[in-house]
């Protein structure tokens, strides 16, 4: 669902998608839901697109694309960052080298406090096999020092898109943080996790009338990765297409 058309051209089409899941890499993602089994439970939900986004890294989705182009799914790498306010914010690009330099600048403005795995769980990087080949050692879940203001211009010199998570959730949100859209806010899409929020949400701040708004499950567990209920316009089904489709609208008009 979007609010706002992808400029009303013709030719275009709806594909379903889930752009925001976790997997093993993430501490508080199960450790059943790695690359193959997200792209697994895609294919038998019949997805059309969906994308990778752990908690501060991107290091899983080198095996995640793999495996995705092996079932012929479009795939996006990405991250959920979370900024100095602790607001989450969904960062999708196309090109895996663009998603992998992000996560090395993210990973040197991490906060440097150690994982300890009896409480937050491990943090595994996994091949396209599933097999286990290296732990991240900081904890992903902790806030960087990068300011929700600063991440339009980061997606701009990484080549990816910004999308603020789950704004109607009471934690970890632009809204829910922060209380309101800074006025000098550029992004053209927003994710909503309950759409019965959306006309509230856009009463309520009026920026959001004229954003893209997308709906994702944010999956740790594998059976709540979405069904294929909400779509999105793209000009084609392709990772070069979906990725098309997401850049035009988050250009903020």
């Amino acid at each position: 669902m979007s609010c706002k058309e992808n400029g009303g051209q013709s030719g275009w089409r709806p594909v379903t998608y889930d752009l925001h899941q976790h997997s093993c890499l993430s501490p508080c993602g199960d450790e059943e839901m790695t690359p193959a089994n997200i792209v697994g439970m895609a294919v038998v939900k019949e997805l059309d697109v969906i994308a990778l986004t752990d908690h501060n890294t991107c290091k899983n989705c080198p095996a995640f694309l793999k495996v995705a182009e092996a079932y012929g799914v479009v795939a996006l790498p990405g991250m959920e960052l979370t900024t100095t306010e602790e607001v989450h914010v969904v960062c999708l690009f196309e090109k895996l080298e663009d998603a992998m330099a992000f996560d090395a600048y993210v990973y040197e403005h991490l906060m440097d406090i150690k994982n300890e795995e009896s409480i937050f769980g491990a943090q595994l990087i996994v091949n396209e096999d599933d097999e286990v080949i290296g732990k991240v050692d900081k904890l992903l879940i902790n806030a960087t020092d990068i300011d929700f203001d600063a991440v339009a211009g980061l997606m701009e010199q990484f080549h990816g898109v910004m999308i603020p998570a789950h704004l109607d959730k009471s934690t970890t949100s632009l809204l829910s943080n922060l209380g309101f859209i800074p006025p000098d806010s550029t992004f053209g899409i927003a994710e909503i996790k309950d759409l019965k929020n959306l006309h509230r949400l856009q009463e309520q701040h009026p920026y959001l009338k004229d954003c893209m708004i997308l709906s994702d499950s944010d999956a740790h567990y594998l059976p709540d990765i979405h069904e294929p209920t909400y779509t999105m316009l793209v000009p084609e089904l392709s990772v070069s297409g979906v990725f098309a489709a997401l850049k035009a609208a988050s250009k903020k008009k």
